[in-house]
């Protein structure tokens, strides 16, 4: 009998120690995963910081490279102020010299107000035939990339007077591109026929902007 006591005695005290390095290496195993759970929770949290803090570098960088080009841009406007070309071409007195450059190239492709110009103003004094200026939805793919309005118009009178026309174009506070041009003579009169475009540049937004680092 006794020899049997200190058997199972043995076999309880190895089972007891297999338990108890069982519960050791468990809690190892667990403290361990733990351990590369945090690791790798802070290695994605200091790869996300240094991923703001470039983002905030690049915003500074901007911002101050746009207060330098500020002061530039407002030396070159006060500048413009005192050319006498721009203040001679001013629509009312009480205009800065900057709005003719503003009314010289609209921010949209206001066809009817073209028109108008053309016809009241720039064509004023001759006989005028014909008139078409092509909207923004009709003028052909490459032309609307480039923000032209394309027009054209046929005049009538003496040599005088179709210089005098041409010369109209040239003074138009619009940038005007002549295309083509061409003179017929109808018995005393001659007849000039003018394809041409004129410009826009669609207003550009500047705001600030929220940008989410993921």
């Amino acid at each position: 009998m006794q020899p049997k006591a200190v058997a199972v005695r043995k076999r309880t005290q190895i089972a007891k120690a297999n338990r108890t390095m069982f519960i050791w290496v468990a809690c190892a195993s667990a403290l361990i995963g733990f351990a590369i759970v945090v690791c790798i929770f802070l290695a994605q949290m200091l790869f996300y910081n240094e991923k703001v803090l470039s983002e905030k570098d690049k915003t500074v960088a901007v911002l101050k490279t746009n207060n330098t080009n500020i002061i530039e841009l407002q030396n070159q406007v006060r500048a413009l102020d005192a050319n006498q070309a721009l203040t001679d071409a001013k629509a009312r007195p009480e205009d800065r010299a900057i709005q003719v450059i503003l009314d010289a190239l609209p921010s949209e492709a206001n066809s009817l107000a073209l028109g108008a110009s053309l016809q009241n103003k720039l064509l004023t004094g001759v006989s005028l035939s014909s008139l078409q200026v092509d909207s923004a939805t009709k003028t052909s793919g490459s032309a609307a990339k480039k923000n032209e309005i394309l027009f054209r118009f046929s005049v009538s009178g003496d040599e005088a007077v179709l210089k005098q026309t041409l010369s109209n174009l040239e003074k138009s506070i619009r940038t005007i591109e002549v295309i083509s041009l061409k003179i017929e003579n109808q018995g005393a009169t001659r007849v000039m026929t003018v394809q041409a475009k004129a410009f826009y540049e669609p207003a550009r937004l500047v705001e600030l902007k929220d940008k989410t680092v993921k």
